[in-house]
């Protein structure tokens, strides 16, 4: 693949969803193009249709209408079986929540996605530390989540997203939690991993600023693309 090969093309996405009588249009015909090597930022308020769009284009549910291609393959046509193969070998997650398991270090914590391709814990523990230096933690590597301040835990979720070399890493909210001067460190860490590693990124923001780390802007309301910058 070039660098400006589309990785995902969504075309005339629709999601629907049932509360009680209601039917809610989450998303209306929204249609997006992402080309490798991209850091994208997909750009709304609260229920304005980001984070299903997100969750559509991660495999994680499915649209009502509508297809979504991804490295050639239609992952609305997949089963729950093939999705999770899908996002396992292609696909990692960062979210506003870190999810670190607490009994765990940052090693094992890192080293546990690992674990479902069936590596051997020295190979895992080399790879752990490995992605730990990649998000400047090579100091905290044995410690626990509880000894560590909230923008370390996430570098440690970061470093559980990129161990496996994903090509496609999405991103939800992942700043939420923390101040502005760690929310800045850590955009300018995903900005860096993907300009050098040739990642793509797709990240979810309610925030312009945030979103302004990005280097294209995709924004959302009421279920429909608005404008692109």
């Amino acid at each position: 693949m070039n660098e400006n090969s589309a990785v995902i093309t969504a075309n005339t996405l629709y999601k629907v969803f049932k509360l009680g009588e209601e039917r809610v249009r989450a998303l209306d015909g929204v249609s997006l193009t992402v080309r490798e090597g991209e850091f994208v930022a997909i750009v709304g308020t609260s229920g304005s249709g980001k984070s299903t769009l997100l969750n559509l284009l991660a495999g994680l549910d499915k649209p009502t209408k509508g297809e979504i291609i991804i490295y050639d393959r239609h992952i609305e046509r997949m089963n729950e079986s093939q999705l999770v193969d899908f996002r396992r070998d292609n696909v990692g997650f960062i979210f506003q929540a870190y999810d670190l398991l607490p009994q765990f270090n940052a090693i094992e914590n890192v080293s546990l996605p690992l674990s479902f391709w069936g590596i051997d814990r020295p190979t895992r523990e080399k790879m752990a530390k490995k992605a730990l230096k990649q998000v400047g933690l090579e100091g905290y590597m044995k410690h626990r989540p509880t000894e560590m301040s909230g923008g370390q835990q996430q570098r440690v979720g970061i470093a559980r997203a990129i161990v496996t070399g994903p090509r496609l890493i999405f991103a939800d909210e992942p700043t939420g939690n923390l101040d502005s001067k760690t929310t800045e460190d850590i955009l300018h860490l995903l900005q860096k991993m993907v300009h050098d590693g040739m990642q793509t990124l797709i990240m979810v923001t309610h925030d312009n600023n945030l979103a302004s780390y990005a280097d294209r802007r995709i924004h959302i309301k009421d279920g429909k693309i608005v404008k692109e910058d």
